[in-house]
């Protein structure tokens, strides 16, 4: 049974219960140790597979923190690839387990990043909704460099809270899909940024502003 729109949000928002705290770095290594977080659809039902495997090790704390955070990252970015797929103007990868082609806009696939306004651009929101290609240009060039590490064309969506809680927006999906929606009913992609990156193949890419 596909699970609604409605009811991620729900799900997403008793993540807020707990502080956002990574713990650690993100890598390969803790990311496999948290890869069934793709398999447990309910918060509940995390907190509990959690507490199965890594309640009596020296870091559950630390495993709760990046377990939780990647539950939370994943399932919202289910659901903002949901919402694009389903505007009459984008049709859906046919193979779902292609991170890098999440959905295609015209004659160009794409896949989409939801990301927190970065502190390590070093200027602040004003600037970065003037200079939006040297904002995408930061995202590509200081990416993770773990296994989620690309340059294919990608829609960043960049996420703005005035009260400095800018992780919480990932879970405003309803908010999120209206301003999804009027950027692909306006889609230009004569608008898109362009680049190259390490002697590649040109690189398609734009960014959505969602400030609160």
């Amino acid at each position: 049974m596909a699970i609604t729109l409605e009811a991620r949000e729900r799900e997403l928002k008793k993540r807020f219960s707990h502080p956002y705290d990574w713990g650690q770095r993100q890598s390969d290594e803790w990311d496999a140790h948290t890869d069934f977080v793709y398999h447990v659809f309910s918060f509940e039902a995390l907190l509990k597979e959690i507490e199965a495997r890594f309640g009596q090790e020296q870091h559950h704390k630390e495993m709760l923190s990046y377990g939780m955070n990647r539950w939370y990252n994943f399932w919202s970015a289910k659901a903002v690839e949901q919402i694009f797929a389903c505007h009459p103007g984008v049709t859906a990868a046919r193979d779902s387990g292609d991170r890098l082609r999440e959905f295609r806009i015209g004659d160009l696939s794409f896949d989409h990043k939801t990301s927190t306004y970065p502190r390590g651009f070093n200027h602040d929101l004003d600037y970065g909704q003037k200079h939006p290609r040297e904002l995408i240009e930061w995202f590509y060039t200081h990416q993770s460099q773990q296994r989620r590490k690309h340059f294919e064309n990608r829609i960043f969506i960049v996420l703005y809270a005035s009260d400095g809680q800018h992780w919480k927006l990932k879970a405003e999906l309803s908010w999120l899909e209206s301003i999804i929606k009027s950027y692909l009913d306006t889609f230009d992609a004569a608008k898109l940024f362009h680049y190259k990156f390490e002697g590649r193949r040109e690189t398609a890419a734009d960014l959505l502003w969602a400030v609160k």
